[in-house]
């Protein structure tokens, strides 16, 4: 068989269709806030659930704006935990150290295959990221609740 420069493309690109489709998405883990403390000294968690949800939207990938969005939570978080500049460091931090093109354990995105980027999660991904984070979802949610139920107002 010859392969012409357009066949050639043609399998290629097959190829790396069937690639794609046929990712899976890792199962959701966190390690609170990566290389960051969890809260100071004194209050060892104080920040570590806001670290969690933005772990789990890290995990799930998306647009540049879903990252954006996922990154002042982060921030807003963390500054409502009376932190405001420790949110402000630790937005700097994932600006930087959060690109989906450093292979890292917690790129954005990093559920998914390395080198997805930045991508608008199809109905079909939606679907999948709820599959495998309604437990972890029930769990982010009651460590939460706990959590803010014991912070002073």
């Amino acid at each position: 068989m010859h392969l012409t420069p357009n066949k050639l493309l043609l399998l290629l690109l097959g190829a790396g269709l069937a690639t794609t489709a046929s990712a899976d998405l890792d199962p959701f883990t966190t390690d609170g806030c990566s290389a960051f403390p969890d809260g100071t000294t004194e209050q060892q968690q104080l920040w570590h659930n806001c670290c969690v949800v933005h772990d789990l939207a890290y995990w799930q990938g998306g647009s540049r704006l879903d990252r954006k969005e996922a990154d002042q939570a982060l921030e807003d978080c963390v500054a409502n935990v009376g932190e405001p500049m420790i949110a402000n460091l630790m937005l700097a931090g994932v600006t930087v150290g959060g690109t989906p093109y450093l292979p890292t354990r917690f790129r954005w995105g990093y559920g998914w295959p390395y080198l997805r980027g930045y991508k608008v999660l199809s109905v079909e991904e939606v679907e999948e990221v709820h599959k495998k984070s309604a437990d972890a979802l029930k769990t982010v949610q009651d460590h939460a609740a706990g959590e803010y139920a014991s912070q002073p107002q």
